[in-house]
């Protein structure tokens, strides 16, 4: 159309903008949405609304909350969707000012506290690492009417974990089941990741087990969590099983994830299957950090000084 003269109408900015926002091209949504308003259009609601999602798929929430405060400074009222998806963004990246800034915007446009955007709050404040807000929203939740479900429970469970608090952990479970809560997967899920951490085999094999009578298959971030368990107990024959899980799905894998599993593996001897790990991790384009590159330069140098003593001859 630019080479034709013809020029671009709000429409085909509106396109443009909506295609690159669902392709997660953050950057040519970015260019479609100036160069629509540098052509003196105004974006409307679905405008905003595209190029918010862009901005929050792309793990950057902040620039998504600069923009809506743009569109309530014209009098577009966000839609419930919008504010969810900010402060799930929020969430997931463990920025409480964020998530707390959406949950009151939320409550001051008359959306009031719902179960998901309690359990936000509460996952928030458990990424950051703090257990005794996460708990506070936690019980204000419980106050104002809504009854937690596994997800949620099993945030408040994982921000315990942050600070390895597992008495209370096991306290706030006793309490919900009194009420008749029962656990779930999600549960079970962050149960068996922190007692595989504390190398307590027996008992995360056996919350394993309640997982299989759930009749779920376990998510992927347990078999990662059991990959980095028997892998720094020595079980070889169980440590590589579960590796074969980790690696059939290593698209799906991020840096922490990947660097977890291979630090298991050198902790457990298994060199070799850390160091292909680590080419499957760059393969997937990550870089590995400063203390993984140390660990695995080490365990290198274990494998080669030990391959030197059994070639060294015996001095009679």
């Amino acid at each position: 159309m630019n080479e034709k003269g013809i020029l671009p109408d709000i429409l085909t900015f509106t396109v443009l903008v909506h295609m690159y926002s669902k392709a997660g091209n953050l950057e040519r949504a970015k260019e479609a949405f100036e160069n629509l308003r540098s052509h003196g259009f105004q974006p409307d609601m679905r405008i905003y609304n595209s190029m918010i999602m862009a901005y929050v798929n792309a793990g950057q929430p902040k620039l998504g909350e600069s923009l809506m405060r743009v569109m309530e400074a014209r009098d577009l009222k966000p839609t419930k969707e919008i504010y969810m998806a900010l402060l799930r963004s929020f969430a997931q990246l463990g920025d409480v000012g964020g998530a707390q800034r959406i949950a009151t915007t939320m409550q001051f446009a008359g959306f009031q506290p719902s179960l998901e955007s309690c359990t936000l709050l509460v996952e928030a404040f458990g990424q950051a690492g703090d257990p005794d807000q996460a708990r506070s929203n936690f019980d204000y939740m419980i106050k104002v009417g809504h009854r937690p479900d596994d997800r949620c429970i099993a945030s408040m469970i994982a921000a315990y974990e942050k600070k390895n608090l597992l008495d209370k952990a096991l306290n706030l479970l006793l309490e919900m089941e009194k009420d008749g809560f029962e656990p779930g997967v999600a549960t079970y899920s962050v149960l068996v990741d922190w007692l595989g951490k504390l190398q307590l085999i027996d008992e995360a094999e056996y919350l394993l087990g309640r997982i299989a009578e759930e009749g779920d298959t376990p998510p992927l971030k347990v078999h990662i969590s059991l990959c980095d368990m028997y892998s720094r107990a020595g079980a070889e024959k169980k440590a590589l099983q579960a590796l074969g899980v980790v690696e059939a799905k290593k698209e799906q894998l991020g840096q922490e994830e990947f660097e977890r599993i291979i630090n298991g593996l050198i902790a457990g001897g298994f060199k070799q299957d850390a160091r292909r790990m680590h080419e499957l991790m760059e393969a997937q384009g990550f870089g590995a950090s400063q203390a993984l590159k140390v660990a695995l330069m080490a365990s290198q140098a274990v494998g080669m000084s030990q391959a030197i003593g059994r070639r060294r001859p015996t001095m009679r």
